[in-house]
């Protein structure tokens, strides 16, 4: 029986829907203004360590490549959601999650090499920048995941497929924010910064 197969709304767009974008309205703010924070810093650090001395942009961009990958699989999961496709859901959704950890994998041996380096929170404006800026957006991608292992486990339960489908869309929306926001910050910080 299905309870939940028409939601109607004022905007023609389901509430939940509606709500995680006008969340995701406001983290743009957030981040646009860490990023921004980030850009009137960048370059003013009196001590090292620098960008230059740090970065390792090769290891970065196979870990970009991995969280834009996890995109792609979010967008199978949201199709097979969609198409009532169990197996191929509770799949992509799995590989989803597991993309998610593996670029956090890389952030925190990235960060463990630059504390090794000696780049701390405190050390300079660059660490203090860098670290608040790319460890939020780390955050986001933890959060992530476990909304997706979450999902993932509630399908093992009986599903309603209208209401789960609708709710890996929204998990869809998030996911994909945390990836155009880290596109921006690799771009911003790891690309055009180094130097700057």
């Amino acid at each position: 029986m299905n309870h939940t197969a028409v939601e109607h709304t004022a905007t023609g767009m389901p509430n939940r829907k509606l709500g995680m974008w006008l969340f995701l309205a406001s983290e743009c703010m957030f981040f646009g203004a860490l990023i921004a924070t980030y850009l009137v810093y960048q370059g003013q650090s009196l001590v090292g360590p620098y960008p230059e001395d740090l970065f390792d942009i090769p290891l970065t961009t196979v870990s970009t490549f991995v969280l834009l990958m996890s995109s792609l699989a979010m967008v199978l999961a949201v199709s097979a959601s969609q198409r009532r496709d169990m197996k191929a859901t509770r799949l992509w959704l799995a590989v989803t999650a597991a993309m998610g950890l593996i670029f956090l994998g890389f952030q925190a041996y990235e960060y463990n090499h630059f504390i090794h380096a000696g780049l701390t929170l405190s050390v300079n404006l660059f660490g203090s920048t860098f670290y608040v800026l790319t460890g939020f957006h780390g955050a986001h991608v933890l959060i992530g995941v476990t909304w997706l292992v979450a999902l993932l486990v509630h399908t093992l339960r009986p599903l309603d497929w209208e209401r789960r489908a609708l709710d890996i869309e929204i998990a869809g929306l998030y996911w994909h924010f945390v990836d155009v926001v880290w596109i921006v910050i690799f771009t911003v910080v790891y690309l055009l910064g180094v130097g700057g």
